[in-house]
This record gives C-alpha cells, structure tokens and sequence, in this order.
C-alpha cells in the first residue's frame, strides 16, 4: 500500500497521469477503433445485403439502432463478461502448477488473507471498515460486477437478437417470434455459445503457455530466468 501511494505522490503533470492510466487508455483507444470497425462494415454488409435482396438501404443511425447490430454487439461483450468472471472466480479456488495466472498450492497468497485481521488503513476501502457484512460484499464485488456486467449483455444480446429475428421473419412475411420464443431458439444460443467456446479456450492457452514462455515486462509473465515449476509471478 505504502508503495503504491508514493507512485501516485510522485506523478505530476498530465505526462505523469497519461503514463499512471497508460494501460485503461489504450484498452480504450482500441476498443473505440475496433468498435468503429465494426459498425462502418457491419453497416456495409447490411448495404449490400439488402442491395442484392432489392431492399432499402439503411441510414448508418437505423443500422446502429437495429436489432442486428445491437446483438452482434452485446454477444461479444457478453462472451468477454464471462470469460473475465470465469476467470477471476475461477483462480480463486483452482489452481495450475507452473502458470503465473495462479495461485501457488502450497503457499499462502496474499488475496486469500482474512481483511478483518489485517491492520486498516486510512486509505484502506470503506467496505472493509464499515463492518463485517460489507466485508464480505466487498470480497467478492469483483466477481459479482463482472457476473451483473454478463447478465446484463446476455439480456441486450437475447433482446436485440429477437428484434433481429422478428425483422428476419417479416421480410419473408412470417410471423415474427416472441421474445420467449426467441430464447429457447438454438440460432440464439448458437451465437452465444460460438463465442463461449473460445473465450474459455484462449483463457486455458494463456494459462498453460504461461508454464513455459515468458513476456519479459508483462505482470502476466513469470521473470524470464524463472524456472517452468514456479507459480504465479511474485
């Protein structure tokens, strides 16, 4: 705690706080540049779609208000929410030999010690002060956001997925499915499972390519003299 507040002391300057923020930044800045990409082309394959199909075409606004976009967009976040909420669970309780995503078996990690025993700082979060209730809330806040944050997108993607279909079926003039009737639709689930899928795979590469490569610099990656057997990266 103590080293983390002298970082912070000496940070002035807007350079300081662009290098103390560098990695949200960039995550963001990405993820702005992937998002565009994905509505200019997704707005251009509606275009010729439904040029081929004699249809009118959509303005960029009614394309990115529609139930297609909307889903194609909350499937992906939802994949993502519970690939992060699998993992941050998930490392809690398992644990694998040799990957600096784990904890070590048989050693003490210094997330699972009792908060109501530590000493409390000043600065220490108000939950962990306020009682034991808090306490408890608070030690597994990270876990239930990213479960809410999952919940939430699969419910955006089920919706805007169903407004999708509905629109589907009128422009073949069938009746448009309910919202529940969506939900037990394997094309739903279809699209949410092609995404589950790699999200736990890709996890499980990181994890066990972590035993035996190294990124120097990365807190992701054991230091690179490290031997295979090693676990976790302190």
């Amino acid at each position: 705690m103590a080293r983390g507040k002298t970082i912070f002391a000496s940070s002035g300057g807007r350079r300081g706080w662009l290098r103390d923020n560098g990695l949200t930044l960039a995550l963001l800045a990405l993820f702005a540049a992937s998002l565009v990409g994905h509505a200019l082309t997704g707005w251009r394959a509606d275009l010729a779609d439904r040029a081929q199909h004699g249809l009118a075409a959509l303005t960029l606004a009614q394309y990115l208000g529609g139930g297609e976009f909307l889903a194609t967009l909350f499937e992906n976040w939802e994949s993502e929410f519970l690939q992060m909420w699998a993992y941050v669970v998930l490392t809690a309780y398992l644990f694998q030999r040799g990957s600096p995503e784990s904890k070590d078996p048989h050693h003490p990690a210094p997330q699972d010690k009792d908060p109501a025993r530590d000493r409390l700082l000043p600065d220490s979060p108000w939950p962990v002060r306020a009682g034991p209730v808090w306490r408890v809330l608070y030690g597994h806040s990270l876990g239930g956001a990213l479960m809410l944050l999952f919940l939430a997108s699969l419910l955006l993607h089920w919706t805007n997925s169903a407004r999708a279909a509905a629109d589907e079926a009128l422009a073949h003039h069938q009746p448009p499915p309910g919202l529940m009737e969506h939900l037990v639709d394997p094309q739903f689930w279809f699209e949410s499972f092609q995404n589950w899928q790699s999200e736990f795979l890709s996890t499980a590469v990181l994890i066990l390519l972590g035993i035996y490569l190294r990124e120097k610099g990365s807190p992701e990656s054991k230091a690179v003299s490290d031997p295979h057997a090693k676990t976790g990266n302190d």
